[in-house]
């Protein structure tokens, strides 16, 4: 199949292309580079690569008469610094909506995709059932939902992930690789009291190739989890496990005023709906990025949310 893939330098973005390239997709990637990385792509035989941003017009128009998409994978997403809200409108909000208008006038098939569970705000029911209404309090989240809102009442096929925090390489956001880098250089870490879910890389690209499936999938909205909530101190602890260390004492702070206490999505409609579920559990799917991270390191690492002050910590 044609897909194209915006923000395919990402993580999810850049595993999706090594997972479908082998089997023959023909793949465009478009990616501003912001927090993707350049260099995790090269140009090879059914892959081609466009650097721009997915707010600009004209890059998007030509980028659907070139490529001629089957399928769109919408990935990209603005969220590295909390305070900037015109590029998360730019790209979360004006984006979806370019992706939309190109893809009804070109007749793409399905389009997928990606969104923040950060679209439950704070939740009053947990695990998140997939009827939860949406009340986002952050630029990040109130973008996406936006975006989101444009997609689904655009007219065409979209089916909408909402996810878990997926693990697998090139992950660069969140406590893993935060604490990973930190206590391997020996500095101090600080663990937010917020509980959340994890998801392995195998398990989401399982449900990718469902998503590409030529049968027609019902289309709406739908929480791609494990349903299982671990805390962000049980991070801390699997990785100072597995770096050899006993774990430092350090301090459990409150979740921030950007920050949400608990996180964890109901999978039950999706599982039935779309005939998958998670299969790699917790300590696997933390132990698997570990292990990615030993043989390939961590260069940079992203937030969506303000850091603490050092007097808050």
């Amino acid at each position: 199949m044609r897909i194209l893939i915006t923000g395919g330098a990402g993580c999810l973005g850049s595993n999706m292309v090594e997972h479908w390239l082998p089997a023959g997709h023909e793949i465009l990637v478009i990616d501003n580079f912001a927090t993707g990385k350049q260099e995790v792509l090269s140009e090879v035989p059914g892959l081609t690569i466009t650097e721009g941003s997915i707010a600009d017009e004209r890059l998007m128009t030509h980028s659907f008469d070139s490529f001629e998409p089957e399928i769109v994978v919408h990935s990209a997403a603005a969220y590295k610094d909390p305070l900037d809200w015109q590029e998360d409108v730019a790209t979360n909000v004006t984006g979806a909506i370019l992706v939309a208008r190109e893809s009804l006038r070109k007749g793409v098939k399905r389009i997928i995709n990606f969104q923040t569970a950060l679209c439950y705000g704070r939740p009053h029911s947990i695990p998140v059932p997939i009827d939860h209404p949406t009340a986002p309090f952050t630029s990040y989240g109130i973008s996406k939902t936006a975006g989101e809102a444009y997609l689904m009442s655009s007219g065409l096929p979209v089916i909408s992930l909402r996810m878990a925090n997926i693990c697998g390489p090139r992950l660069a956001i969140g406590p893993i690789p935060t604490f990973y880098q930190r206590l391997k250089n020996g500095q101090n870490c600080f663990c937010s009291d917020t509980i959340r879910d994890f998801l392995d890389m195998s398990d989401f690209l399982a449900l990718m190739d469902k998503l590409l499936e030529p049968e027609d999938l019902p289309t709406g909205v739908y929480n791609v989890s494990t349903g299982e909530g671990h805390s962000i101190q049980d991070i801390y602890n699997v990785v100072s496990q597995h770096l050899g260390i006993e774990p430092p004492e350090v301090p459990i702070l409150p979740p921030g005023e950007d920050d949400v206490s608990v996180m964890v999505l109901d999978p039950t409609h999706t599982e039935k709906i779309l005939r998958w579920k998670a299969k790699v559990t917790f300590e696997d799917t933390i132990n698997n990025q570990l292990k990615w991270y030993d043989a390939y390191g961590i260069t940079d690492v992203y937030s969506h949310l303000q850091q603490p002050t050092d007097k808050e910590k």
